[in-house]
């Protein structure tokens, strides 16, 4: 077996990138940035404006577009404002550019060095593929909301582009874990095992009305806790039809779910952490369980705040920022301990 020190840290580093683009993209959409960049370059984007005259060509582009013509006129918007909202997008979509040149580079020196293992070459194409798979959902994703009849980018987009970046990062980290965790922090437990698998699936759902909230802008629309507009299951959350869109469009059924989801997930995993009390002399696994437990109540903690905060634009920028930076490393945090476990040896 080759010494595999420094691919881990090339897939460590990925995931770092992969995680930091993941929250730049949430600030982007938290200060609604993401349609400021109008036109898509390769590479003569890579820098912003550079002059007053380019600064001002670049806004006037950005008057063409609906999202500017149906909402910023009436907000005073200036060019300085514009230039707020230019820089995360455009730092986000500098971001994933850095991020897929680490990609590819590193893929070329180690397999010119001959530092791959033949099982690892496959892995490497699918996770260029999820790559490129992402980098298309995020064009697309923006090409919808630069048309006459919108002005924002659809939530089902936003989801999409956030669960397949989610993709991407538990992917990566699975690989650099395959080469990283030693026989011995195995646990062998399929009772903890199958637990973990159904608090990941809630998770994956719980991610998903999560950025429904965020694309339809619905905290705001009941920013109340712990009911709802005064109300613990509102009427107003079966009002469209047919009913089942109510699922993904209505934004009093989003919160309800997001809600109801956190809770569900809070206490799956405070039932999983005394049940996985029984694992001792395993310091990597004793550590990542303690911590489960923090994030989910830092995040539950962080969702409501989000919440209660969500009619005042700075207050809903730091506290949503806050609460997906800590879904990351919720995601991250599961994904290694289901990592872990094993129904049997596989040695």
């Amino acid at each position: 077996m080759k010494n595999n020190k420094s691919v881990i840290i090339w897939l460590l580093s990925g995931c770092f990138l992969v995680f930091v683009m993941v929250v730049v993209g949430g600030i982007t959409r938290l200060t609604n940035s993401g349609l400021s960049m109008t036109d898509w370059h390769l590479v003569t984007d890579t820098f912003p404006p550079l002059s007053e005259e380019k600064w001002g060509n670049a806004f006037e582009e950005y008057k063409k577009f609906p999202e500017y013509q149906k909402i910023n006129i009436h907000n005073d918007f200036t060019l300085e404002d514009y230039k707020f909202i230019y820089f995360w997008e455009w730092f986000h979509r500098t971001w994933a550019r850095l991020m897929g040149l680490v990609f590819l580079f590193g893929f070329i020196y180690f397999l010119a060095k001959k530092k791959f293992e033949g099982r690892m070459i496959k892995p490497m194409v699918i996770l260029f593929l999820l790559g490129g798979l992402q980098g298309f959902i995020g064009w697309f994703m923006v090409k919808s909301g630069l048309v006459p009849e919108k002005y924002f980018v659809g939530h089902i987009e936003l989801t999409t582009h956030f669960i397949a970046a989610l993709g991407l990062l538990c992917y990566t980290l699975w690989f650099a874990l395959s080469l990283l965790i030693k026989p011995k922090q195995i646990v062998i437990n399929a009772p903890l095992q199958k637990m973990m698998l159904a608090i990941m699936m809630v998770l994956f759902f719980q991610l998903i009305y999560g950025a429904f909230m965020a694309g339809l802008k619905a905290a705001v629309s009941a920013p109340t806790w712990p009911s709802i507009n005064g109300s613990m299951v509102p009427a107003t959350m079966n009002e469209l039809s047919p009913w089942a869109k109510n699922l993904v469009s209505n934004n009093i059924m989003v919160h309800f779910v997001h809600r109801g989801l956190a809770y569900v997930l809070f206490i799956l995993i405070t039932v999983w952490y005394f049940k996985a009390g029984v694992v001792k002399k395993n310091r990597l696994f004793g550590k990542l369980r303690f911590r489960l437990l923090v994030l989910v109540t830092l995040q539950l903690v962080l969702g409501i705040f989000a919440v209660l905060k969500s009619t005042q634009p700075n207050g809903l920028l730091l506290f949503g920022a806050l609460h997906q930076f800590i879904a990351m490393l919720l995601v991250m945090c599961i994904i290694t301990l289901l990592y872990l476990l094993r129904k049997k040896s596989v040695i």
